[in-house]
């Protein structure tokens, strides 16, 4: 292997390889990152055997055509430390040379048939989508998902293709994200998948130009997404996904709208009296006016009001502070819009267009 390339090019297709590149694994092969020259691109390759990443840098000088695998950390630390425009990637024996001007790094290489392999991205029966459509779905969701061990599907995200939309949800069991969008696609049978959160997070940062149409591929046992420069991977999680559908109120007595910046204000300033052990903030509503109540033992008590629209009789209702901001600060309104029946029933939040958030109640003393 012998070329020459952009060094911000390939600093860049390295920290976004090394995202995916474990630092310990039962398979040291993986540690790696996987160089391929042709004859006019380079692609670099990572895995943890679960997220799977293949990333092309085209417009290379390659002389000598090649695949190396060296460790991926190293090399990327190195190049970013570089200051010349260009590195020249040479082989030398067991050893891959870096260097640009005076400055030159060895690595040690390891034999490329040990590295598993990792697919193509099969086009046919892809799913177009704009990339950045495709990413507020996934932020709009990906904070809900379940992060403590437990039932074993929370910890992903539910990505569903029916009557021509896309859905994706998320579920912890004590709240839940629900984000749609619309697709151009032709008719057909509904697929779904439960993809882990981890890796959706990943491929979101493929994403460097929101008007780009991506493809995602619904595969037996993995998810398939493509954007114009990398191919990503993801092992689907096996399980069966709560029926999320059965959590969403269809009707509600109580309904309110709120600026959302200053009710996360309002809320964040009176959440810091709670404590771990007494995580939870009361909404008290009357007629064109919102109380925060928050107290600890602790830490003392606090509250604060803001103006709203209410329509309903004068109610109240508690909520995990911390998961109120968490959707708060994904609304895509002028007005986030809460609705609840009780004091014991779920709240939803309309935080958008298509976009849904229910967060199940506190017991707290009156």
């Amino acid at each position: 292997m012998k070329l020459i390339c952009d060094r911000e090019r390939l600093r860049e297709a390295l920290t976004l390889v090394n995202g995916i590149i474990p630092t310990k694994s039962t398979r040291p092969a993986v540690e790696n990152v996987c160089l391929v020259a042709t004859n006019d691109a380079l692609e670099l390759i990572g895995t943890d055997t679960e997220v799977a990443l293949r990333y092309r840098i085209d417009q290379i000088k390659v002389a000598e055509p090649g695949t190396i695998l060296v460790p991926g950390r190293v090399c990327a630390d190195f190049i970013r430390d570089l200051v010349g425009e260009t590195v020249t990637v040479q082989q030398r024996g067991d050893k891959l040379e870096l260097g640009s001007g005076p400055d030159r790094c060895e690595l040690p290489t390891v034999d490329p048939d040990e590295y598993p392999v990792v697919a193509h991205f099969d086009q046919a029966g892809a799913i177009p989508i704009q990339g950045g459509q495709f990413n507020r779905l996934v932020n709009s969701t990906v904070f809900a998902a379940a992060k403590e061990q437990g039932r074993y599907a929370m910890h992903g995200i539910l990505c569903l293709v029916e009557d021509q939309v896309l859905r994706l949800v998320a579920t912890d069991g004590r709240r839940l994200a629900v984000a749609s969008t619309p697709i151009d696609i032709p008719s057909g049978p509904p697929r779904r998948a439960i993809v882990p959160a981890k890796a959706l997070n990943a491929f979101t940062r493929l994403v460097s130009d929101g008007l780009e149409t991506i493809s995602l591929h619904f595969g037996t046992n993995q998810l398939g997404l493509k954007t114009r420069r990398g191919e990503f991977f993801a092992r689907l999680i096996e399980g069966e996904f709560p029926r999320y559908a059965a959590v969403i109120p269809k009707e509600s007595n109580n309904r309110m709208e709120a600026d959302p910046e200053l009710l996360s204000k309002k809320l964040k300033l009176v959440s810091n009296v709670t404590t771990a052990d007494a995580r939870a903030v009361k909404l008290l509503l009357t007629k064109g006016k919102l109380e925060i109540f928050g107290r600890s033992t602790a830490a003392g008590s606090a509250n604060s009001q803001l103006d709203v629209v209410y329509d309903g009789e004068d109610a109240q209702i508690a909520f995990n502070p911390d998961f109120l901001l968490e959707g708060l600060r994904n609304c895509e309104r002028e007005l986030v819009t809460l609705e609840f029946n009780d004091r014991t029933s779920p709240g939803k939040f309309t935080l958008g267009e298509n976009y849904l958030y229910i967060v199940m109640p506190i017991t707290v003393e009156t």
